[in-house]
């Protein structure tokens, strides 16, 4: 969505899509209850307590929402599919997806899901090979055996009926959180809850200024409340929805319009910025600045109470030069493991003269659990140094024979990033003769198969294998340039002695007719 579209959108204000009679707005008991065992000044500070302020919150943003939210192929099924029960799962298969993964990769992931298994019945009966296929490059392959196992346990033991709280969604589905729960049910069901994703914790802390670390409980548990007093009672899925993609689109990480932004009326971040800006310019004039009586100096907070768990913590105290990207304060990230694995491109031509290469698949528990990977190995302390002996004879098994160390060639090395571990990958190739590669593997090794490249990229296999297979063949490319340039130079060397034989002997014949011509027979 560009600039001049949020622009337009979020002068929309509250004209649209949300004035038409509603129901009823509930009760503020969740309003009361941030209040409990909380200093007053703290709790007014970070918590909505006017009932009015929520109205307008709820409005503006469902306003901006409706003619702003992008097209999304999940959004329609969710709109036009009168089934409860295959809504749900639509929303569902959108809501694991999207964990931990941008919209945009997620997308044509989804439609060929959705046309490969439109039903929870349809997923119920295919198998986990498959699932993983389609869901490989999309990362945390758990989400999609989850998802398979999930629409299992309903087919098989809830006569096809999705759990339609999101209490039962979270206890009886596996794979399925106190987010996920959450979405499905207000979005699919209509239940009145909130939800908390990465999205939903920037926007609330921002807009109530908390600035504490958010991954700490309690500033986990002032988020879920706060979220949970702030949906719409008459338009949960709605309001749920527009939460996220104000915090996606709008309200971004670094960059945030703040400008087109619906409830920037609301916001205390917003306001302290504000709020500097109008003493600076006073202060340029001459003017005595003056606090706003609207809303409290974020260090009047701690001041009045003593000590606040929410706002900004006294080491990390508000950067000018940040604005509300103050909030929230990135919490230290844990350092990711270090490791290394030795990987072996084993290649045999097939009878088409075409190469083959054999992969493995990888145990069904772990890290890329049941996917398809070239023979591994992962190197402990102090196998760095002997890693070729070790991989040769690790290739034993799948070669059915001993493998000499000088067969195997250095291709190069990989880096990939998975969520915990930096992983680096140390390639080596062999290439196997007719008669190798065909002995009948042990019963105890792990399934094995040969695929082409082809079948290679539509198998269920990470990225982290696909990085490997084009490494290894931007070498093979330049080994073949090498060789093909090698034999040019040795065929020039073996052509230059005949060269230079007949150039002498041209020349002994030129010297000859020379001396021939300017001595003429008398």
């Amino acid at each position: 969505m560009s600039k001049i579209q949020l622009a337009a959108c979020s002068k929309q204000g509250i004209q649209h899509g949300t004035d038409k009679p509603q129901k009823s707005p509930r009760k503020f008991e969740e309003s009361t209850m941030l209040c409990k065992g909380v200093p007053s000044q703290q709790s007014s500070f970070h918590t909505f307590s006017s009932a009015v302020e929520i109205e307008l919150f709820r409005k503006r943003l469902l306003a901006w929402y409706n003619n702003c939210k992008r097209d999304l192929p999940w959004r329609k099924l969710a709109t036009i599919e009168a089934d409860a029960d295959r809504r749900a799962y639509a929303v569902w298969v959108s809501e694991i997806m999207l964990q931990q993964t941008q919209v945009a990769s997620v997308i044509n992931y989804y439609n060929r899901w959705m046309q490969k298994w439109p039903t929870l019945q349809d997923l119920a009966g295919a198998s986990l090979e498959e699932v993983n296929e389609l869901w490989a490059g999309l990362g945390y392959y758990s989400r999609g055996k989850r998802l398979q196992e999930g629409a299992h346990k309903i087919v098989s033991e809830m006569a096809g009926h999705v759990p339609r709280t999101a209490e039962e969604l979270q206890k009886l589905l596996p794979g399925v959180g106190k987010y996920t729960a959450g979405a499905i049910a207000s979005i699919a069901f209509g239940q009145v809850t909130g939800v908390v994703d990465g999205n939903v914790i920037r926007v609330l802390c921002r807009v109530r200024a908390i600035g504490a670390d958010p991954t700490n409980s309690a500033v986990t548990d002032k988020v879920w409340a706060l979220s949970h007093a702030l949906v719409d009672p008459a338009h949960p899925g709605d309001f749920n929805q527009a939460m996220m993609e104000l915090g996606a689109m709008v309200c971004t990480p670094r960059a945030p319009l703040c400008m087109k932004c619906p409830v920037r009326q609301h916001c205390r971040a917003h306001h302290r910025v504000e709020k500097e800006l109008e003493d600076s310019a006073k202060r340029l004039t001459g003017r005595s600045a003056s606090k706003s009586s609207w809303v409290l100096d974020v260090e009047e907070c701690a001041n009045l109470t003593g000590s606040c768990s929410l706002c900004l913590p006294p080491s990390e105290l508000w950067d000018r030069s940040l604005g509300v990207t103050n909030f929230p304060r990135k919490a230290s990230k844990k350092q990711p493991r270090i490791e290394r694995t030795a990987t072996c491109v084993l290649q045999r031509k097939c009878h088409e003269d075409k190469p083959e290469y054999l992969i493995v698949q990888r145990p069904s528990t772990g890290l890329l659990a049941g996917l398809w990977e070239f023979p591994s190995l992962l190197l402990g302390p102090g196998q760095e140094k002997q890693q070729k002996a070790t991989v040769a004879n690790h290739l034993r098994a799948w070669v059915g024979s001993e493998v000499a160390v000088g067969r195997l060639q250095h291709v190069g090395e990989v880096l990939h990033m998975f969520s915990h571990i930096r992983q680096t990958y140390t390639i080596y190739f062999l290439n196997l003769d007719k008669y190798e590669g065909n002995c009948k593997m042990e019963a105890t090794l792990p399934p094995c198969k040969w695929v082409t490249k082809v079948k290679f990229q539509n198998s269920a296999v990470s990225t982290a294998m696909k990085k490997v297979l084009k490494a290894y063949e931007k070498w093979s490319s330049a080994v073949s340039v090498s060789k093909v340039a090698k034999r040019k130079r040795d065929s020039l060397c073996a052509s230059k002695p005949v060269l230079e034989a007949e150039s002498s002997s041209s020349k002994k014949q030129l010297s000859l007719d020379s001396f021939l011509a300017s001595h003429p027979k008398s």
